[in-house]
């Protein structure tokens, strides 16, 4: 056997499935560090997610305490999953920014497993940093307004994966803007918002409403946890709709992604912030 063969069969094995969750390891080192480091930040954003909906439960209260009791469950449900979609798509949308303010863009498009497969071992530590968080907001949601809700677990993690699919299709989409434009921060900003909107909109009871990112995995989410369903019992119908958004947004955001990225480089504006 050749050196050049016994080369290419170490390039091989070093670019498989155990280096891969090597960089996996990386990323979540990462952002552990970062969250360790900068306290303040890692802990002040969870709490202001607390005080909103503090805000919201007593504020509703006040307005109309039987509409607020009549509505609570799906208010929690869509609160929780409104804070999972913010940290998957706000943690891949940011990220291209602080990259290329950090200097750091340019290497990791020199790794080789490609800038797009990094973003990819970004986004699966970030999804898993989002349970995270939207567990203790579940929690403290809960704990504040006395409610019950159903916790067939393995239904909530496959719904609210499929839920937030389409917010990190919109994540590479505006990570690439941020590619070739630099500043859209303002825009982040308002797709917080937008996103409360989205997730209420299946109470419209509009069948092109659920087309829309996150509004199916809102309605399924919604009858999972306040009515006690598991994944085989919600409509067949339902849960296909979910898929082909899922899989049409975030398919539809990464290929943009990757277009714009190209485009960054012709330009030669990977270096540049």
């Amino acid at each position: 056997m050749s050196a050049g063969t016994v080369d290419r069969e170490r390039v091989g094995r070093e670019s498989g499935s155990g280096s891969y969750r090597t960089l996996l390891w990386a990323m979540a080192k990462k952002r552990a560090l970062l969250m360790y480091r900068y306290p303040l930040n890692t802990f002040s954003g969870l709490a202001m997610t607390f005080l909103f909906f503090a805000m919201v439960f007593f504020g509703g209260q006040a307005l109309s305490s039987r509409a607020l009791t009549d509505s609570l469950g799906g208010i929690i449900v869509g609160y929780f999953l409104w804070s999972v979609a913010l940290t998957s798509f706000s943690g891949l949308a940011w990220s291209v920014t602080r990259e290329s303010q950090w200097g750091t863009l340019e290497q990791l498009y020199m790794s080789p497993f490609g800038y797009g497969r990094v973003m990819l071992a970004h986004i699966t530590v970030r999804i898993v940093e989002s349970f995270g968080w939207g567990a203790a907001t579940l929690a403290f949601m809960l704990a504040l307004t006395g409610e019950s809700l159903h916790f067939p677990v393995e239904t909530i993690v496959i719904i609210t994966v499929l839920a937030i699919a389409p917010a990190i299709g919109l994540g590479f989409f505006f990570g690439g803007l941020a590619l070739l434009y630099k500043r859209v921060e303002n825009v982040f900003n308002v797709l917080q918002f937008v996103f409360l909107g989205l997730i209420a909109s299946p109470s419209l009871d509009v069948f092109w409403v659920r087309l829309l990112p996150i509004s199916q995995g809102s309605y399924l989410l919604a009858m999972s946890m306040q009515e006690g369903r598991r994944l085989w019992e919600l409509p067949a119908g339902e849960l296909a709709l979910l898929v082909g958004t899922a899989v049409g947004y975030f398919a539809f955001g990464y290929g943009a992604f990757q277009w714009m990225s190209r485009r960054a480089r012709r330009q030669g504006l990977m270096g540049q912030y």
